[in-house]
């Protein structure tokens, strides 16, 4: 074993200030992660006049007790909705993530109904688009919980409009790949939300509550003069005995949720599962709570990223890959929950030595189909005449080769800067990797602010000299402050995730646990044998 020796002392003032700044973040985090569910429960009594269960107790009878709930888009929407930071909403009308249903991981959407009648929002659709590629990719059962008005015509745009058919391509993409889709009709579901369980392999209907119809009484007299009932038209009855668009029909919130458990179970997604490796992962020696002061929030301010994994990997025990050579980038063999990965990390810019290190330790990890964490905290590629000279280009252009192009799963965490071509060599969002969650004090851009404005002030002094003229320095001022401004709020790590840059939101201190969740998830998936057909489920 070669268990790390951490430098970090808790008690020196360092520690103590990084602390107190990255708990103040994550008390943001916590607000915001609560806030729809504030708003949504609030309309308990409306639930309840219906007898309906609200969409969480829906989600927490539908989960196996005491089982992980991970979270997918948990800010998605945020700062989408309105630029005012103390009305928008976090994660918007749906909850999504990933948990277990009678021993079965699933992707699970919730249709918040308690916000917008659970309208489908810019953010919304983010969600449940990237719910959908998750268990495509991640060979899980999709599991909708429906209760939707449709589109969000308030703030309608035509391009909403187009990329939401994706909603409904992508269930279609999961049925033919083999991929069971089940939904439950909790409640009305109009238009777009019909198509939801239109478009489903299984669904269970709620009596009296549960309607699914293209157009409501309202459209469809509007529309064409004719006058229906919401059950002759969409009504859960109807469609269990006349239309066939349901399986099976529930008599309340709580029976169609044990119901899908049921059906879940039944479906015995695991039997085609490989064995299990046995996971005997130890603890880290390094205590995880102390990766609230480890992390400093001002990316300027260096830190070593083999700190952050000795209170990740097992034992706080890992391998140090060319420790002597491109040190700025980390490369190191550990375990995390008993699950063998590879890491790339950052202790600064990435140099041309670094980039050719990364490259071959991408090309080895996969090699012997081990997955890659990448813990991003780059200000980018080095410039430079040295850097240039000795081929930054070249050695830089082969390591994103490596990332975009090895076939084992890529995990990313945002864990401070990811500016420049430094986030696309450290697989961002550009490159697909099976899942990318970002810590509240990531930057995320180009380049910093400082360096934007200071770069444009530069090439304006330039414009002007070489027009004969003098810079008119009030103006440059004002052109700086400002570009610094709009790159600062942009690479701001609430902005990014909120603008669907990631996955999600972590606190720090949950970086173990979230990761051995990924690398079970990303395991399953490398190893389950799944039944592809021809064209998907068609209802008869």
């Amino acid at each position: 074993m070669a268990i790390f020796n951490s430098k970090i002392s808790p008690t020196s003032d360092s520690f103590k200030n990084n602390r107190s700044e990255m708990l103040s973040l994550i008390d943001r985090l916590t607000e915001l992660n609560g806030r729809g569910a504030k708003l949504s429960e609030a309309r308990k009594s409306r639930f309840d006049a219906r007898g309906q269960l609200t969409p969480r107790d829906r989600l927490s009878r539908l989960l196996d007790p005491g089982m992980p709930f991970l979270a997918i888009g948990n800010l998605a929407g945020y700062l989408l909705d309105t630029a005012d930071p103390d009305k928008s909403i976090p994660g918007s009308t749906v909850i999504s993530g990933i948990g277990f249903i009678a021993g079965t991981r699933c992707v699970i959407v919730v249709d918040d109904s308690g916000i917008q009648a659970g309208a489908m929002t810019s953010g919304g659709g983010y969600r449940i688009r990237r719910a959908e590629e998750v268990a495509l990719e991640q060979k899980l059962p999709f599991v909708h919980l429906v209760e939707s008005a449709g589109g969000d015509l308030i703030n309608y745009t035509v391009e909403g409009f187009s990329s939401g058919g994706a909603l409904f391509g992508n269930l279609a993409k999961l049925s033919k790949a083999g991929v069971p889709v089940i939904s439950i009709l909790h409640g009305s579901s109009t238009a777009g939300g019909a198509y939801m369980p239109g478009l489903s392999d299984y669904v269970i209907a709620v009596r009296d509550n549960g309607r699914a119809y293209l157009a409501g009484p309202p459209l469809l007299k509007a529309a064409t003069g004719e006058i229906a009932t919401d059950e002759e038209l969409g009504g859960a009855e109807m469609h269990a005995t006349v239309s066939g668009l349901a399986e099976y029909l529930a008599e309340d919130d709580g029976h169609a949720v044990q119901m899908c458990r049921e059906l879940v179970g039944r479906l015995h997604w695991n039997k085609d599962l490989a064995p299990r490796p046995e996971r005997s992962g130890l603890d880290p020696i390094c205590d995880t709570d102390e990766l609230a002061g480890v992390i400093p929030c001002d990316y300027r301010v260096p830190y070593d990223m083999r700190e952050l994994v000795a209170r990740v990997a097992d034992g706080s025990d890992f391998m140090d890959f060319k420790p002597r050579f491109g040190v700025s980038t980390v490369c190191l063999q550990a375990d995390i929950h008993g699950q063998p990965c590879g890491i790339i990390g950052n202790n600064g810019p990435i140099d041309p030595d670094g980039a050719n290190k990364a490259t071959q330790f991408l090309q080895l990890c996969d090699q012997v189909n081990v997955p890659v964490v990448f813990l991003q905290n780059t200000t980018g590629y080095i410039v430079g005449k040295q850097s240039e000279q000795a081929g930054m280009i070249k050695h830089g252009s082969k390591m994103i080769q490596a990332v975009r192009n090895i076939e084992v799963p890529r995990i990313t965490m945002m864990t401070g800067a990811s500016f420049g071509a430094g986030n696309y060599g450290m697989c961002g969002r550009g490159y697909d990797p099976d899942f990318l969650y970002t810590f509240p004090n990531a930057k995320m851009g180009v380049m910093g602010g400082e360096q934007a404005g200071k770069t444009m002030s530069m090439v304006a002094r330039g414009k002007a000299k070489a027009a004969g003229q003098e810079p008119d320095e009030a103006a440059i001022t004002k052109q700086e402050a400002w570009l610094t401004k709009l790159f600062d709020d942009q690479s701001d790590a609430f902005y990014c995730s909120g603008h669907l840059m990631d996955d999600g939101m972590i606190d720090p201190r949950d970086t173990r646990k979230t990761l051995g969740f990924l690398l079970e998830t990303v395991w399953e998936a490398r190893n389950r044998t799944v039944r592809p057909n021809s064209f998907g489920i068609g209802r008869m």
